[in-house]
């Protein structure tokens, strides 16, 4: 299993030379640099932790200072660790975009969009109660009661208003429709969790594939441009 970090950049549409048009999802895929290498003998497992986009030294405290001179690498803004059979790295070397490549099939790993407080009905799709007729409920979260044997109490874990979204959330079997290494970008059919600039992880697809969609060649256009 292989992985990467990247950014979630936002969505747009490409086409194949036949005309189809793919809905894809534009990931940018900087360097990860291997800051620490994790081992099962060491640490209990076996993983590798990266770093993802350039920072500024004077806005790291003390400890991701020591973990970043450790490295011998420059200091970076995001953390990660990655595992899988096929991510074995030294200290100082980088995983790259071309580590997947068009027809792949993967899954990413994000954080939800934030909504904020909310109600149950938003939160947690409850039914709306009658709209009409005298009724007196909307959209209330229904009855919080318990019976005689459990104490009268609300137990932990009733659906109720509170914050919603903000969760991690994976979203499986996604195609890879192309990769340009030299522009550090990954194009995934689909949607991605979280809004634009948000950090992701891909990894190649947990589940086992029947039916994989084969990816059609896409229009070039700084090609078409130039003969122009």
């Amino acid at each position: 299993m292989k992985s990467i970090v990247g950014r979630k950049m936002g969505m747009t549409q490409v086409f194949s030379t036949d005309g189809k048009m793919y809905p894809v999802t534009v990931i940018e895929v900087l360097p990860n640099v291997v800051t620490q290498v994790k081992t099962k003998e060491k640490d209990g497992y076996d993983a590798i932790q990266v770093g993802y986009e350039e920072k500024k030294e004077n806005r790291c405290n003390k400890a991701e200072l020591g973990i970043f001179k450790k490295a011998g690498v420059s200091p970076k803004y995001e953390l990660k660790e990655l595992t899988g059979d096929e991510m074995k790295y030294e200290v100082g070397q980088e995983v790259k975009a071309d580590i997947f490549k068009a027809g792949d099939v993967i899954d990413v790993i994000g954080t939800s969009k934030g909504k904020g407080f909310t109600g149950a009905i938003k939160r947690w799709h409850y039914t709306i109660g009658p709209k009409g007729h005298g009724s007196g409920y909307h959209r209330g979260p229904g009855s919080f009661a318990t019976n005689g044997r459990c104490n009268n109490r609300v137990h932990p874990g009733k659906k109720m208003a509170g914050h919603a979204g903000g969760n991690s959330a994976t979203i499986l079997n996604l195609l890879v429709v192309a990769v340009d290494a030299e522009k550090n970008a990954i194009l995934v059919k689909g949607a991605v969790p979280g809004p634009k600039k948000s950090i992701v992880t891909l990894r190649t697809a947990v589940k086992a594939q029947k039916n994989v969609e084969k990816v059609k060649d896409l229009v070039n256009y700084s090609a078409s441009q130039g003969n122009e």
